[in-house]
This record gives C-alpha cells, sequence and structure tokens, in this order.
C-alpha cells in the first residue's frame, strides 16, 4: 500500500533546446545560459524555467524564450521532445522536467535575461559516441553512448562541477541529437534553422552534423535522390557568382 502522506513537493520545469545555424561557419548551433539562480548557480545549461500555475507548458517554452533572448516566435516552431521524472536528476528537490525544442531560423544577438548571468550561442561538433558543444574556450559534452541513463543518474553526482552541464542537460541534449538523427529520412523538421528556403548543398551541411560526417562526404546525386521528396522548389538562388542552385522548403 503507498503512503499518500509523504511530502511531495514536486516542481515541474520547462527546458528548451534552441536551435540555430551560423551560415558563415556553417555549424548547427545551440543556445546555452550561464545560471545565476538555483543549486546551478555559475553553471552553463539549457535555458529552463518553472511553469506557471496559470501557463500550460508549451507557452512556457516561448515564454522562457522571451525571458532569455527577448524574441517572439510562433507556437509552430517548437516541438515536444520528452519528460524526464528520474527521482535523482535534481539532488535538493523533487522536480520533473518537460523538454522542448525549437529552431530559430536566424542568429538573434543574445541578452542575458531573468535567472542568467550570460548566453552565448555554442557550435555543434561531433565525436564517434558525443557532441561537442563550444564557445570561445568553453566546451561541453552530450552524455557518451555508452553510457546508459540509469547509470548516469546513479552517478549524477560526478556531474556537479562547472566542467559539466547542469542537471541532467547532457543527457536531455543526447536525447535531442538521437531525436533529429533518427527522423532526417522522413521529418526533418531542423533544417527550419535554414530559413524558408535552402539549397540542398546548406541541407547536406545541416545534415552532416548529425550524420557525423564531413559534408563533402555526401553526395549530392544520392542526397537529392534519397531526400528530394521531402522538399519543393520554390526558387533559385540569386546574388551569388556562378550557376544559381535551386532553392527548396520543407514538403
Amino acid at each position: 500500500m503507498s503512503d499518500t502522506n509523504l511530502k511531495n513537493d514536486l516542481i515541474i520545469n520547462v527546458v528548451n533546446i534552441i536551435w540555430s545555424f551560423n551560415a558563415e561557419t556553417k555549424k548547427v548551433l545551440v543556445l546555452l545560459v550561464k545560471n545565476s539562480l538555483g543549486i546551478d548557480a555559475d553553471r552553463w545549461g539549457l535555458p529552463a524555467t518553472i511553469l506557471r500555475a496559470d501557463e500550460n507548458a508549451e507557452d512556457a517554452s516561448l515564454r522562457l524564450i522571451r525571458e532569455k533572448i527577448g524574441i517572439e516566435l510562433p507556437d509552430f516552431y517548437t516541438e515536444q521532445l520528452a519528460t524526464f521524472s528520474n527521482v535523482q536528476r535534481i539532488s535538493d528537490h523533487r522536480e520533473i522536467a518537460l523538454s522542448y525544442m525549437t529552431y530559430l531560423p536566424s542568429m538573434p544577438d543574445l541578452t542575458a535575461g531573468y535567472g542568467a548571468k550570460d548566453v552565448k550561442w555554442f557550435s555543434v561538433d561531433y565525436q564517434p559516441e558525443q557532441y561537442s558543444l563550444s564557445y570561445q574556450n568553453l566546451k561541453f559534452q552530450t552524455l557518451s553512448d555508452k553510457i546508459s541513463e540509469s547509470e548516469f543518474y546513479n552517478n549524477i553526482e560526478n556531474s556537479h562541477d562547472n566542467k559539466h552541464l547542469a542537471a541532467d542537460h547532457a543527457l536531455i541534449l543526447r536525447l535531442a541529437f538521437q531525436r533529429i538523427t533518427n527522423r532526417l529520412d522522413y521529418l526533418p523538421t531542423i533544417l527550419l534553422i535554414l530559413g524558408d528556403s535552402f539549397t540542398l548543398k546548406q541541407a547536406r551541411e545541416v545534415y552532416a552534423t548529425f550524420w557525423k560526417e564531413p559534408s563533402t562526404n555526401i553526395d549530392n546525386s544520392n542526397f537529392r535522390k534519397t531526400h528530394a521528396h521531402l522538399f519543393t522548389e520554390v526558387g533559385m538562388e540569386h546574388g551569388k557568382s556562378g550557376r544559381p542552385a535551386k532553392l527548396y522548403k520543407l514538403r
């Protein structure tokens, strides 16, 4: 018989993985903030906020973007990822996280808002077993593919330092990368970071990050055969020398 008298001060947190793309460096980006409040103060992590009593989780994920970087977004840019409810994820209280992913088609200027000391765009690179996020001399990693979720939570205290992302954000990011990678062949919503239209070359540059290989390894003709059905042709790229490339949008 369960004990219904147990204290259950549950906090519901909303975490947002915000993606973008640097057209100059050809790098996929993830937004990280340096926390100024709570047990994770002075640690970098994904932007997060406590769910208010008068809002739904989707609204909270968009409010989070307004508060952290001052941008208004329509609902369709944000999609739910997963719920993280392991009892060990936060050490001093019971907290579950509702995670979302948001795709920004530009690199807006960032201004640290409430609860953040700093906010930066971190460039994504890949390693055999994980992804890395870097900005100047700062570098963090997603959780290694070799570490199970239960193993991570059972040893989460080993990650309580400034060399690691806050809370279980390394695990949340691993799932985000896995979700996007698994959908590249049928629902590549990550390409929303390229804006309303894109070339196949730009699409390959994004795919290459998640496939963990140089974009030059992805043959354009083969890519067109295997993925063109996901896109609709919308015109031609202008303003550049040489033969103009075709522009596409997600179908």
